[in-house]
């Protein structure tokens, strides 16, 4: 997912042998993941789940080991939601085709930031983690904040982010 022609070559692959919706996952961990997204729909994708983990470690001072079996391993939730809002807001610009916002989303502000940066759908993680029904709890904060601010459909706010 970091070499922009090898990850069109993944998905020409992958389009040649489906008929079925294609979502690619995007790696925050490039350079330029606008290009990426680009090469993803231009090589076949029907939409994009923008973002995965951020690499990152853990050191373990009294043994001087990491505390990862691997050394290095995938930074998720609230921590990583400003990078995933740039990203999928970047990713939104430079694509036509739809981008679920993934990254840190606890509530349903998160949800609604990333709707405005130009997700069409946001996929909740951690947060069902720590509560069970934190997903509902989104969707109904998500309705009542539509309602209270005059809008009939969350499609309305889908890129409405002023720069």
């Amino acid at each position: 997912g970091s070499d922009p022609k090898l990850a069109g070559d993944v998905v020409r692959a992958v389009r040649a042998r489906t008929g079925k919706h294609l979502m690619v996952k995007l790696s925050p961990n490039v350079t330029d993941i606008a290009l990426v997204a680009k090469v993803a729909e231009d090589s076949g994708a029907d939409s994009l789940s923008a973002i995965n983990t951020i690499t990152g470690m853990a050191v373990d001072l009294a043994t001087r080991r990491s505390k990862l079996a691997n050394v290095t391993g995938g930074l998720s939730g609230p921590a990583i939601k400003p990078v995933a809002l740039r990203m999928v807001w970047q990713v939104a610009q430079a694509v036509t085709i739809p981008v679920v916002g993934v990254g840190g989303i606890m509530s349903a502000a998160d949800a609604l930031e990333f709707i405005m940066v130009g997700a069409t759908a946001v996929q909740v993680g951690t947060a069902n983690f720590i509560n069970p029904h934190g997903t509902m709890e989104i969707i109904d904060g998500m309705q009542q904040w539509l309602m209270d601010s005059g809008l009939d459909n969350v499609n309305q706010l889908i890129g409405t982010l002023e720069t």
